[in-house]
């Protein structure tokens, strides 16, 4: 009996996602989720693994065909028994998604590799996967590294893997380009080029931030309002716990502090915990305090979320960011870590801005910019002295908060920075 597995929808409005890498062929056999197809979606890059046992009678689509919800991916030819029954063995899967149509469940990651990340996908042990063998060590690589490396001109053997068992990947071979070309500029650029251009296509990803950005300035009345704030107490508090939270593992920086602060302000201030629900001519307060953090990556954002930060210690809090970071550099993150943000923290500061208007993450009412921390002339007690200044640009949904309450929270954000210590006596 042939049976045919279209895409299932993964959720999360998914409508459609690109071929990355085949992990069969016509005429393997595959068990009940042994995963089939890598796919990129607009989220996150899953494995997609087969919902039947039996023997891949027909493949629909090469690596970089885009393929919509309902589509068929294979087809497979299922083995019976002597009843007529067919034979389907039962293989759990691990880490699901969501459900697709016979019980197999999707399985999906995300990868972070070089500074912030490239999203991609894990899949360990593909049957796809080969080797190269050099003069000293054995190359393990994915057939899309191997060919794009080959387009390239590029040595494979030159390239480190970035998966935990040192698979080379696509996103590794295009890490290794960009760094020779800006480092020494020995590795040409051989992609689809005409004159003094290359072209390079759009990934889902890419697609979808473009998208979500237009959505977003078209359904949203954006306004930006920037402070600076004095945080030299902060500094030295950081100074003095940093020791302690690194013997117990845990890395102390100004983002739990941020992300506790912004919290506890969203507690005072619900309207910018809120999104405005049009169709039903009603705004909906969320209740809980789930603060995204904006990631940069070199594909596009990826935002986690620590959810219920306001009843969090800074302990608890920097511990989630730094479990999240060693998520994302084991390629751990999912589309959980990512999921129900009320409010978002972007910090462009740790690249070099001071001031931005960060763009809504839509249906979100506001989100916050955190840029480059200065050593700045200031006034204390009428005399000048050196101070340290952080930067905060605030862009709201004008339609959802008025600019007063706007300025108002801002505010109680930055007096819970300047003196931390309120951030733990507040009830």
């Amino acid at each position: 009996m042939r049976y045919t597995f279209n895409f299932p929808d993964l959720g999360e409005g998914l409508e459609e996602g690109t071929i990355l890498e085949w992990y069969v062929k016509e005429g393997d056999s595959v068990k009940v989720g042994d995963s089939i197809v890598q796919m990129e979606t607009d989220k996150v890059v899953a494995d997609i693994p087969s919902p039947k046992s039996g023997i891949i009678a027909a493949r629909y689509g090469n690596v970089g065909d885009v393929i919509h919800v309902g589509a068929p991916l294979v087809e497979i030819e299922q083995e019976s028994t002597g009843n007529g029954q067919d034979v389907t063995e039962e293989k759990p899967a691990t880490q699901p998604i969501s459900e697709p149509e016979e019980g197999a469940a999707v399985v999906g990651t995300m990868e972070l590799a070089g500074k912030d990340g490239v999203l991609a996908a894990s899949n360990e042990g593909s049957s796809e996967t080969g080797s190269v063998e050099g003069e000293s060590r054995k190359v393990l690589a994915t057939p899309v590294a191997r060919a794009l490396a080959k387009e390239m001109g590029i040595d494979i053997r030159d390239v480190t893997g970035s998966d935990p068992s040192g698979r080379v990947k696509k996103e590794d071979i295009l890490n290794f380009r960009y760094k020779a070309e800006t480092a020494t500029g020995k590795v040409e650029a051989t992609g689809p080029a005409t004159g003094d251009v290359t072209y390079l296509p759009l990934t889902q990803i890419r697609k979808t931030i473009a998208r979500n950005m237009l959505h977003s300035k078209h359904n949203a009345a954006h306004m930006s309002v920037f402070e600076e704030v004095e945080i030299t107490g902060l500094m030295q508090l950081i100074a003095k716990f940093k020791l302690k939270y690194a013997d117990r593992e845990v890395k102390l920086t100004y983002l739990p502090f941020i992300v506790k602060a912004v919290a506890q302000a969203l507690k005072h201030h619900p309207q910018l915990n809120s999104q405005i629900d049009s169709e039903n001519n009603r705004m909906i307060v969320h209740n809980r305090y789930n603060i995204a953090i904006a990631v940069d990556a070199p594909d596009g954002l990826v935002v986690p979320v620590i959810r219920d930060a306001d009843r969090l210690s800074i302990f608890q809090i920097a511990e989630q960011i730094g479990e999240l970071a060693s998520k994302a550099r084991a390629r751990k993150l999912t589309l959980e870590d990512m999921k129900e943000g009320s409010f978002s923290i972007t910090s462009f500061g740790s690249i070099g801005g001071i001031f931005a208007t960060p763009v809504i993450n839509y249906p979100q009412a506001g989100i916050l910019g955190i840029g480059r921390i200065m050593r700045t002339p200031i006034v204390r007690d009428d005399e000048i002295v050196i101070g340290n200044i952080m930067p905060l640009s605030l862009t709201v949904d004008h339609r959802i908060v008025d600019g007063g309450e706007t300025t108002r929270f801002l505010k109680r954000v930055m007096e819970y920075l300047a003196d931390p210590i309120t951030l733990i006596m507040e009830e």
